[in-house]
């Protein structure tokens, strides 16, 4: 009985803790925003101060997504490949360092869809809408029952791609041309990236949702776990599929248009 009550005080200040770090998140990231991008910026680049008014929202969210997204990002990979225990139990294997990285990102979700409602006009995005309201949903059963803790961090990974979309836009905004050699590089990195961590995993995602439906561990999760698992599943990649494309017609427009155009100067030249 002593070790049940201590069991339980246990849980309840581990479950504390992660509402703390997820509401902590929520302000620091406004933080970010609000002072911290904005002043850094400026001392980085001056073309910063010649943006748009619009311009600067997206500018300082971007850079505060960046940030979570290198955070966020370098704690999955780490989770992956030294938490034995979630590789071993996908579904119910000690989710404590999840759960501390899925509260970040919860905090960081929660303080971007505040910007993209106050922000609508400069921001406002009906796919990011749905996109933060399917992670949070299926988020929320991670937090309060600590399930499905491999699938989590597996998701999450796809933040390791969000630095190099993010660049693309920075590059656009500043003015650099779609074929100068640094926007054509992160261009190729970019659709790489999202490829490898967003795309390319979705087999391995279904195969081990597949090795473990109709198992015990799987009956042991509740029917709206169940749900929140597969519905957000599905609805995350049909999206990443559909942005992977626009990214790859994106990059091929980039390299084809730039192959042309230098082959039309080349050809100038000797006519001249």
């Amino acid at each position: 009985m002593r070790n049940r009550r201590q069991g339980a005080i246990a849980m309840d200040t581990f479950s504390q803790l992660i509402f703390t770090v997820s509401m902590a998140s929520v302000f620091f990231f406004q933080w970010l925003f609000h002072s911290v991008s904005p002043w850094v910026s400026s001392h980085i680049t001056s073309g910063f101060m010649q943006l748009s008014h619009k311009q600067k929202i997206e500018w300082n969210s971007r850079a505060v997504s960046t940030l979570h997204a290198v955070v966020v990002g370098h704690l999955c990979l780490y989770i992956l490949f030294f938490d034995d225990a979630i590789s071993e139990n996908p579904v119910w294997g000690d989710p404590t360092l999840v759960k501390f990285t899925v509260s970040i990102t919860t905090g960081y979700l929660i303080s971007d869809l505040l910007l993209i409602i106050y922000y609508w006009k400069a921001i406002g995005d009906k796919c990011f809408i749905a996109h933060h309201i399917a992670v949070l949903y299926a988020y929320y059963y991670v937090l309060s029952q600590g399930i499905l803790p491999y699938f989590a961090n597996l998701r999450l990974l796809a933040e390791l791609s969000t630095p190099s979309v993010n660049q693309r836009w920075f590059f656009e905004a500043l003015g650099y041309p779609k074929s100068s050699k640094v926007n054509i590089t992160n261009g190729v990195l970019m659709a790489i990236a999202f490829f490898l961590v967003r795309v390319a995993v979705i087999p391995l995602y279904y195969s081990c949702m597949y090795s473990v439906y109709g198992t015990e561990a799987f009956y042991r999760l509740s029917w709206g776990g169940r749900s929140a698992w597969i519905f957000s599943s599905f609805c995350l990649d049909v999206m990443n599929v559909m942005w992977m494309l626009k990214i790859a017609q994106g990059c091929y427009k980039v390299l084809f248009s730039g192959r042309g155009q230098k082959l039309e100067r080349q050809v100038n030249g000797k006519v001249k």
